[in-house]
């Protein structure tokens, strides 16, 4: 079996389960993790996760997040200015972040205010050297009634997550699935 296969078992196993209605949104938060490798494997598979979903009855939206940066940088005024001096980019990332969380609503739809529903976030790996995922998933996890389950390529080990296996990561008070 390969690795998303197993990724993919192993939340066919999880979302069958019943949910517990009266879960903090921390604890509503489910992380798929695969390598980093496989990340067009996964985009391939996020079908049959849906399939998943829908055959355990609940509501699916999926969001890619991908080309969210580029998309905000492009309507900014001085775009120009940040390519000229990048390091000043950092001091509007909370800009970013408010457009991310926009975006994801806005794509999610109604399934955000369903608390049959998971809401699949995908593309995470383009917030590497961003925005830390936690940042997301702090101004988002609220705003999702039922599960928001985060594709993650990257690594779990000893409560600490690591986007792209790279900087240090961080612990979250998220269900994990990897095997």
């Amino acid at each position: 079996m390969s690795r998303l296969t197993d990724l993919l078992t192993a939340y066919q196993e999880f979302i069958a389960l019943p949910w517990t209605m009266d879960a903090a949104p921390e604890q509503r938060v489910i992380f798929g993790i695969y390598e980093p490798v496989d990340e067009l494997k996964m985009r391939a598979e996020i079908d049959s996760f849906e399939l998943a979903t829908k055959e355990a009855n609940h509501q699916w939206a999926a969001v890619d997040i991908e080309k969210t940066f580029s998309a905000w940088l492009s309507k900014m005024k001085y775009k120009e200015k940040y390519f000229q001096r990048p390091e000043v980019l950092p001091t509007v990332m909370e800009r970013y972040a408010a457009f991310l969380i926009d975006h994801i609503k806005s794509e999610g739809g109604d399934a955000l205010n369903n608390d049959n529903a998971v809401v699949a976030i995908y593309g995470t790996g383009s917030l590497f050297g961003l925005l830390r995922v936690k940042q997301m998933i702090d101004l988002l996890a609220s705003a999702v009634a039922g599960r928001l389950l985060i594709f993650f390529p990257g690594s779990y080990e000893n409560n600490n997550f690591r986007l792209l296996n790279g900087y240090d990561g961080w612990n979250y008070l998220a269900i994990v699935l990897n095997k």
